[in-house]
């Protein structure tokens, strides 16, 4: 069986956010400095260490 890494990935966010409830302003912030460290020159240090 095969699925979608989007789907993975949306299924363990929805139950560590169901399970830990941390508070919204966190899950903004770790999102929108995923998005940001993303498209800056930290990227290639970043996919080295998830690596």
């Amino acid at each position: 069986m095969s699925l979608p890494l989007w789907f993975v990935v949306a299924v363990v966010a929805y139950l560590g956010i169901k399970l830990t409830r941390p508070p919204l302003w966190l899950v903004v912030v770790l999102l929108l400095g995923g998005y940001l460290i993303a498209d800056s020159f930290l990227a290639p240090a970043v996919d080295s260490i998830a690596k």
